[in-house]
C-alpha cells in the first residue's frame, strides 16, 4: 500500500508527464520566477487594501513561449493566494469559455474557485461562513443598499432575503440564492415572492437587466461578500489567452476590452477586492498584433461604423493591446544552474513515488529546450530503464507551434438577453 507521501510524489510525476501542473507538482519543484512572486504578492497587498478603499489593483499578464512554464507558475501563484486568505479561481480560455463573455468566464471562475479551508463549492463556502453580526458584513450591507453602487437591485434583495428570512433558515431558498450569485438565472417572480412573505416587495423593485450586465455586476458583487465572510478577496488566475487570436474580428474586439476590464485598466470600471494574473505566448504581440495587423484593423472597422458603441469599444480594445505590449512580464529563462536543480527535485520526487531510484546521469541540457521538454524526456526515459534495465532510451524532440489562425466558428457570439 502507498503511503501519503507516495500518493503525492505519483501525482506530481503523472502531473508533469502530462505537463498539467497541479499541487503537488507545484510543491514538489516550486518556482523560479521571484520577480513574478514578488509582483504578485504586492497585487495582493494592493487588492486587500483596495478593497476599502474602493479601487482595483491593478493585474499582471506574464508571457512565455509554448511550454515555458506559464501554467506551472500560476498553480504556483494560486497557492501563494489561498495562504494569504484570497478565494482563488484559475480559468483556461477554450471553446466553452470564450474570454469575450463575461458571463461564462464568471460561470468558470466560481466553479474554480478555491476558498481557504473550505473544500465545498465556493459562494457556498463563502455564504455559510458569513457572520451577519461581524463589522465585515454591517460594511457590506451598507455597501450592496448604496443607490449608488450600480448594481441591480437583485443583489441587494437577495442578501436581504438570505440574511432575513427564507434564505438562512430554508436550505432550498438558501441554494436557489447562492447559485443566483453563482451565476444561474433567477425568476423574478420567484425573488419578488420571498419579498411578498417578508412584507419587503415595495422596498425592493426589481429591475429589469441583460445578462451580460448582470455577468459583469457579479464581478463587483462576489468580492465583497467574500470579504463580509472574513477573506481577503479575490484571485482569478486566467490561462491560454492567446485563443482570443483565434475568434471572428469582432470577438477579438471583445476580448482585447475584457482583457483591460480584467486588468483594472478601464477607468470607471474597476473592481474592488479582485486581482488577476494572465497569461499568454510570448510571440502573441508579433504575430497577431503585427503581422495580422489587429492593431489597427480591429479598432479603424469599430469606428467605420460610426456607431456610439463601437467608438467605445474600440477604445477599451486599444487599452488591451497597449497591455499586451507594454505591461507584460517575461518568464526568466531557466540558467543551467536552475535546470539542474530542477533535475534534481523530479529525480527525488520520482524516486519517492515509484521505490526506485534513477541513475544520476545529469547531462547539461540543450538551452534551447523548454522546461517541460527536459522534464518529460527525463521522466519517460526512467520510466523505460525502470521497466527494461538493459534498454538505452533516445529521446528525439519536435517543436509545436502554436496556431494563430482564425477561427470563427469556435464559439457563437452569446445574446444579451434581460433576465427577469
Amino acid at each position: 500500500m502507498r503511503t501519503d507521501d507516495q500518493v503525492s510524489s505519483w501525482r506530481a510525476v503523472e502531473a508533469l508527464r502530462a505537463g498539467v501542473p497541479n499541487r503537488d507538482a507545484v510543491q514538489a519543484l516550486g518556482s523560479s520566477q521571484p520577480a513574478i512572486e514578488e509582483r504578485f504578492r504586492r497585487q495582493l497587498h494592493e487588492a486587500r487594501e483596495g478593497l476599502h478603499e474602493g479601487r482595483h489593483a491593478v493585474g499582471s499578464i506574464i508571457a512565455g513561449d509554448f511550454g515555458a512554464g506559464k501554467s506551472h507558475v500560476l498553480e504556483y501563484l494560486q497557492h501563494i493566494a489561498i495562504e494569504n486568505n484570497f478565494v482563488c479561481s484559475k480559468v483556461v480560455v477554450s471553446k466553452e469559455t470564450p474570454l469575450y463573455d463575461p458571463a461564462k468566464v464568471y460561470n468558470a471562475a466560481v466553479q474554480s474557485a478555491k476558498v481557504p479551508g473550505r473544500t465545498d463549492a465556493a459562494l457556498v463556502a463563502v455564504a455559510h461562513k458569513l457572520d451577519f453580526n461581524s463589522a465585515e458584513y454591517a460594511e457590506f450591507y451598507r455597501w450592496v443598499n448604496r443607490p449608488d453602487n450600480e448594481l441591480s437591485t437583485r443583489f441587494p434583495a437577495t442578501v436581504f432575503v438570505f440574511q432575513r428570512g427564507k434564505g438562512d433558515r430554508n436550505p432550498e431558498i438558501s441554494d436557489r440564492i447562492i447559485r443566483f450569485w453563482s451565476g444561474s438565472k433567477m425568476g423574478v417572480g420567484e425573488l419578488r415572492g420571498w419579498l411578498n412573505e417578508l412584507g419587503e416587495l415595495v422596498t425592493y423593485k426589481i429591475d429589469k437587466v441583460s445578462a451580460k450586465d448582470l455577468a459583469l455586476q457579479r464581478y463587483k458583487f462576489a468580492p465583497r461578500l467574500m470579504a463580509a465572510a472574513g477573506f481577503a478577496g479575490w484571485v482569478i488566475l486566467i490561462d491560454e489567452i492567446e485563443l482570443i487570436s483565434r475568434y471572428s474580428l469582432r470577438q477579438r474586439a471583445k476580448s482585447y476590452a475584457a482583457i483591460a476590464r480584467l486588468m483594472g485598466k478601464l477607468e470607471g470600471d474597476g473592481i474592488p477586492g479582485l486581482t488577476t494574473v494572465l497569461s499568454i505566448t510570448s510571440d502573441f504581440e508579433s504575430v497577431v498584433l503585427d503581422q495580422r495587423n489587429d492593431e489597427e484593423k480591429i479598432p479603424g472597422r469599430l469606428r467605420s461604423g460610426g456607431g456610439d458603441e463601437d467608438l467605445y469599444l474600440a477604445g477599451q480594445v486599444e487599452r488591451g493591446m497597449r497591455i499586451i505590449r507594454q505591461d507584460k512580464m517575461l518568464l526568466e529563462s531557466p540558467t543551467e544552474a536552475t535546470i539542474h536543480e530542477i533535475y534534481d527535485k523530479v529525480r527525488a520526487v520520482y524516486a519517492s513515488a515509484y521505490g526506485w531510484a534513477p541513475p544520476d546521469e545529469y547531462i547539461a541540457p540543450d538551452r534551447t529546450a523548454r522546461i517541460r521538454q527536459h522534464v518529460k524526456r527525463w521522466i519517460n526515459e526512467w520510466d523505460l530503464k525502470r521497466l527494461y534495465p538493459d534498454y538505452t532510451p533516445e529521446t528525439e524532440i519536435a517543436e509545436l507551434l502554436q496556431d494563430y489562425s482564425e477561427l470563427p466558428d469556435l464559439e457563437k457570439p452569446s445574446h444579451d438577453n434581460a433576465e427577469g
